[in-house]
C-alpha cells in the first residue's frame, strides 16, 4: 500500500482464497441489487456479504440468506462458488441462477 491509503474498510483478519483480488483504497462498492444509479458492478462476495445483501439476490429470501451466512460461519468461509450447492435450500436450479452473481 502507498502511504496515506485509507485502510479503514479493510478486514485484515479475513482469510483470503487463492486467486481472490482485494482492492485497497478503492471507492466503496454499492450494495448488490444496485442503486438508483444502476446495477451492481460485480459479483457479491459470499465471504463478506451480510444477510441483507444476500437477501437482495434473486431467489434468496431472508431465511436462505441466513442459511448461507450460517454455512459460511460453520465452515470458515467459501473456498469456491460451487460450495454454495451444499447450503440447505440451494438446489441445482437456484445455484445456476446465482453462480454468476456471487464469488467466494
Amino acid at each position: 500500500m502507498r502511504p496515506g491509503t485509507d485502510t479503514s474498510g479493510l478486514n485484515r483478519a479475513r482469510v483470503l482464497v487463492d486467486g481472490e483480488q482485494v482492492l485497497v483504497g478503492a471507492p466503496a462498492q454499492p450494495p448488490p441489487g444496485g442503486t438508483a444509479a444502476g446495477p451492481s458492478p460485480g459479483p457479491l462476495s459470499l465471504g463478506s456479504a451480510t444477510v441483507a445483501q444476500l437477501d437482495g439476490l434473486p431467489g434468496v429470501g431472508p431465511v436462505l440468506a441466513q442459511h448461507i451466512v450460517d454455512f459460511r460461519t460453520a465452515r470458515g468461509g467459501f473456498r469456491s462458488v460451487e460450495e454454495l450447492r451444499q447450503v440447505n435450500g440451494i438446489g441445482e436450479r437456484r445455484f445456476a441462477d446465482l453462480r454468476t452473481l456471487v464469488r467466494p
